[in-house]
């Protein structure tokens, strides 16, 4: 269940799955954030050239979140980072050690590679349309890895909904969205089983209320 009320164009158009007080943190502690996304959401729609156009995450879908988000400062990051191991030495009794190391080691690209398509302030999203199921690991490793870091406070992954499913079914296009592609069910048992680590995420699926012209 959740604990916050979603505007109703936004229940029609989506299926909502909160993990780790995802959508608390957002509606209290993010609210610019929340209401950009919430005005991208509710804008956001699929027509039938866009599901017969070839390209999966680099078709149209995505760009109209590029669309969206980037006007009001969303941006994609990567992050780097180096390990530093400092070694202290004892000094004297019993729990007592140097003030400073006597030895130090540098693990180069501890961090590295981790990039998320949108990021503002401490919010994170990321679209999954039509990508190997496995791109939901890498996202989740590096939403966990900013959070971590101390750079994020919650993550956003938008998906797409079973129900839709049926509509690909009608256009002969169901081998196109296979079930090894990005899609809610695979992303959720992910994070039943805490692949997020303490990271908050909110999994939103696009359902059939995206769907506009003769495909409603």
């Amino acid at each position: 269940m959740l604990s916050y009320s979603i505007p109703d164009k936004i229940a029609e158009k989506y299926e909502l799955h909160n993990y780790g007080h995802a959508l608390e943190i957002l509606t209290s502690a993010c609210t610019e954030e929340w209401e950009e996304l919430l005005q991208c959401l509710s804008a956001f729609t699929i027509t039938k050239d866009d599901l017969l156009a070839p390209g999966g995450n680099e078709s149209s879908i995505p760009k109209k979140f590029d669309q969206q988000l980037y006007p009001h400062g969303w941006r994609e990051l990567r992050i780097t980072g180096d390990l530093i191991v400092k070694l202290y030495p004892r000094r004297g009794k019993k729990g007592h050690f140097a003030d400073n190391p006597s030895d130090q080691h540098v693990i180069e690209g501890y961090i590295d590679g981790h990039n998320i398509d949108f990021v503002k302030n401490r919010v994170a999203f990321d679209l999954e349309w039509n990508s190997k199921d496995q791109t939901f690991d890498r996202d989740l490793v590096a939403m966990r890895t900013y959070f971590d870091c101390g750079l994020i406070d919650v993550g956003v992954i938008v998906t797409r909904s079973e129900e839709l499913n049926s509509v690909f079914d009608e256009l002969g296009i169901k081998g196109k969205y296979g079930a090894s592609t990005t899609w809610m069910g695979k992303l959720l048992y992910r994070l039943k089983s805490r692949r997020n680590g303490g990271c908050p995420i909110l999994a939103i699926g696009i359902k059939k209320g995206c769907l506009e012209g003769d495909l409603i």
